[in-house]
């Protein structure tokens, strides 16, 4: 199984940067498709990007399509979120996911973290 941890979020600025990480220690980590989601207060739960195993694929959400870089460090277990030119509409709560499928749908990810909150207020 896979356990994901998310952390790195907090407050910033609008037009500011953050960088979420994921800690998805876990027996054979590395064969999952690993995907970040955020969730905004009275939304529902939203896709933001996957990324393959070997980093080769990756897909993003218009929404943060040229904003927002997702990669992984199988050696670490460690996947990341590198969030630039941040909006208000960012403003969620980001869960890592992991996934033996190639996906954007949320029910098809089996793992998921407790989620780190991503502020964006001037």
């Amino acid at each position: 199984q896979v356990q994901p941890v998310e952390s790195g979020g907090g407050l910033v600025q609008p037009g500011g940067s953050l960088r979420l990480s994921c800690d998805a220690s876990g027996r054979t980590t590395a064969s999952y498709i690993l995907a970040w989601f955020r969730q905004a207060p009275g939304k529902e739960r939203e896709f933001v990007a996957y990324i393959n195993w070997s980093g080769s694929t990756t897909y993003y959400a218009d929404s943060v399509k040229g904003r927002f870089t997702i990669s992984r460090d199988n050696a670490k277990s460690t996947l990341y979120l590198q969030m630039n030119t941040l909006e208000p509409e960012d403003t969620a709560l980001y869960y890592c996911a992991a996934s033996r499928y190639v996906t954007k749908e949320l029910g098809r990810y089996d793992f998921w973290g407790q989620g780190t909150q991503v502020t964006v207020s001037s």
